[in-house]
């Protein structure tokens, strides 16, 4: 009896080992990718060349909507998501916080698509009329660094505006009820604003900041598996370069995605940079610039190395040309 109990739990005790490393092998074969409702990777989603292309190597592809950059990386933060794609600050805030992240790639400078605006009637001309609003934003969002660009080309500090920090759609509401004065924004809400609102642009990030995006992955993700990473900045990359070509088709595509009439989209996916490039140093510089601007600011509460956080692709990645 009792070598009978014992094989019973011999065979119970492998069945759930089985079935333990049938589970984290799934896991290990799934590319989990966080995004935004616009953007490349909506295109490359829809597209479905990706799902395709690593079906060969045995990995599925799941796909996670967030409603900003802050929020994306908050996922890959606590593990919910492998790779995403954001704007310049959101990567700071998440490195300060402790994500264990790796920039992967970026998008080239798209300075257009993000602005501070202002409500039609506003009498506010200029950066400088600024002093003592209010002023509504994402917090940590790409917008966080162009209003610090923009108070500082002014002549005006941090502190001498009031900030408010609200998610898009509660900051366009705040912003037509003119309780808050100014809204710095990004593409497409700043289109639709521009459009739907006749919001006044105070000023674009063009001379202030390059705005790009960058493709993010965990880094115990990336190291372990460098050549999903690779299929996927390549796939990127197509999208990319068929975006450039077919802004019409975008608009098509994109436009019942947000809910937006054609030409408010169309005008975005102009504005928008598409491609996907390995970081150069210049571009490290310049995330490390804002690393730098929010430490001495007390936004993050420690200084940051960004170049310790770049991904090496391997040798068989071909360079962009």
């Amino acid at each position: 009896m009792r070598t009978v109990i014992l094989r019973r739990g011999l065979v119970a005790l492998f069945a759930a080992a089985v079935t333990f490393g049938a589970i984290t092998q799934a896991q290990a074969e799934t590319l989990r990718i966080g995004y935004q409702k616009y953007g490349t990777l909506v295109l490359l989603k829809a597209k479905g060349t990706l799902e395709k292309r690593l079906a060969a190597q045995g990995v599925d592809v799941q796909w996670t909507e967030f409603p900003g950059g802050p929020q994306l990386l908050e996922g890959l933060n606590v593990g919910s998501i492998d790779f995403g794609v954001t704007g310049e600050t959101p990567p700071v805030f998440a490195q300060a916080a402790g994500a264990d992240l790796l920039y992967v790639a970026y998008e080239p400078p798209a300075p257009h698509s993000e602005a501070i605006l202002v409500p039609k009637d506003s009498p506010i001309k200029s950066v400088q009329d600024l002093k003592g609003k209010k002023v509504v934003l994402n917090k940590g969002s790409n917008v966080h660094y162009l209003l610090v660009r923009a108070l500082e080309d002014g002549g005006l500090k941090y502190t001498d505006i009031q900030t408010v920090f609200l998610p898009p759609a509660d900051a366009r509401a705040a912003f037509e009820r003119g309780s808050v004065d100014a809204w710095v924004i990004w593409d497409p809400y700043q289109a639709a604003a521009e459009q739907q609102l006749q919001a006044r642009t105070l000023r674009d990030g063009k001379g202030l900041v390059d705005n790009h995006q960058f493709y993010l992955a965990t880094k115990p993700y990336a190291q372990k598996n460098p050549e999903v990473i690779k299929a996927l900045v390549e796939e990127v990359r197509a999208v990319g370069e068929w975006s450039k070509a077919n802004p019409e088709d975008v608009t098509k595509q994109v436009s019942p995605l947000l809910g937006l009439p054609a030409d408010i989209t169309l005008t975005s996916v102009k504005r928008q940079g598409y491609g996907a490039l390995f970081l150069t140093p210049e571009v490290v510089a310049a995330q490390q610039k804002i690393a730098d601007s929010f430490y001495q600011l007390k936004l993050i509460p420690k200084p940051l190395s960004i170049k310790d956080v770049i991904w090496a692709p391997p040798a068989t990645v071909a360079k962009a040309p």
